[in-house]
């Protein structure tokens, strides 16, 4: 008999094939966020679970977690919405997906940073809703990106995979991260030991670092203030990082020249003013939303499922 799967969201074809091949998968009909009894009551009996960003895996799920169950591989990398301390207390193994979605999202880094420079989406709208009227010179002119300075909060692999497009827009580039990277790694950028020393050298900033007590909350009002006049925010990291109503009134005062934004707080229940505001490029958290690595993620939590289930160490644990 094969070892019971439960699987909180619908997964890729392959991924979902393969699963199929190994575990007698138990899932939702449908595609929509479960509450935590729903997720409880898949795990009833199950011998592993694979759970999704959005989860609610919290220290009440773990009381209640059947205690068959122990692992919980997450399609994901990071991991802010499991309560770690409690899958240790419960002796539950965590699995994440490392390592495969850094081009993936640093492409979509580099589509906010174009996007919202050059006022994609109104263009698109005008477009799309046939209100473009003509050519003319002030049409829609938005910040040249090229030669720029571009600072980077966190420089891991998808900070460098951010760092390493700006070069061929010949931009400057400036980075904080918690430890100086070796300078083969750099990619020519300037180090600063502090957020502080960074934020004013950012025509550009882009957000790579994770959701901790320390981050949460980061950007707002005297971050800001520390950048130029101007200057232009994307987060493709976590959206707690942001202080919404800090950035909003950054935003509409003009400090802020524009946002790229592809995560948020509280998704997909974002703060409406986002929305009204015409200097925001918004997207529906599509960091790693490829055929190829949606695939490759998939694979990566089988790996660690697999592998514990065999009585083997999980690859990729946190």
């Amino acid at each position: 008999m094969k070892p019971v799967l439960a699987v909180t969201r619908q997964l890729p074809e392959a991924v979902a094939k393969r699963a199929a091949q190994s575990y007698d998968i138990r899932t939702q009909e449908g595609d929509d966020p479960l509450s935590r009894n729903e997720i409880l009551a898949l795990c009833h009996g199950a011998d592993a679970a694979l759970v999704s960003v959005g989860d609610p895996i919290d220290a009440t799920f773990f009381e209640e977690l059947p205690d068959s169950v122990k692992i919980v591989a997450t399609f994901s990398v990071g991991t802010d919405h499991i309560d770690l301390a409690a899958a240790r207390k419960k002796g539950v193994i965590i699995g994440n997906t490392p390592g495969v979605l850094t081009d993936a999202t640093a492409d979509i880094a580099w589509l906010l940073i174009l996007g919202a420079a050059r006022r994609a989406s109104e263009g698109e709208a005008e477009v799309r809703n046939a209100t473009w009227s003509s050519w003319r010179p002030t049409h829609l002119m938005g910040t040249q990106v090229t030669g720029k300075r571009l600072g980077i909060v966190g420089m891991g692999r998808i900070g460098q995979a951010v760092a390493k497009r700006a070069r061929g827009f010949d931009m400057e580039i400036h980075y904080y991260n918690r430890r100086r990277l070796p300078a083969d790694q750099e990619l020519g950028a300037t180090y600063h030991d502090s957020i502080d020393g960074l934020l004013p050298h950012c025509d550009f900033l882009s957000l790579h670092c994770p959701s901790t007590p320390e981050t949460r909350g980061m950007v707002n009002s005297d971050f800001i203030a520390k950048l130029p006049d101007g200057a232009i925010i994307v987060n493709t990291a976590r959206g707690d990082v942001v202080n919404d109503g800090d950035l909003i009134a950054a935003l509409k005062s003009g400090k802020l020249t524009a946002a790229g934004l592809d995560v948020f707080a509280g998704e997909p229940n974002i703060e409406p003013a986002y929305r009204d505001l015409k200097n925001t490029f918004l997207l529906p958290h599509l960091g790693s939303a490829t055929v190829e690595t949606r695939n490759a993620m998939g694979f990566r939590a089988l790996d660690n499922i697999d592998a514990f289930v065999a009585g083997k160490d999980a690859p990729y644990t946190v």
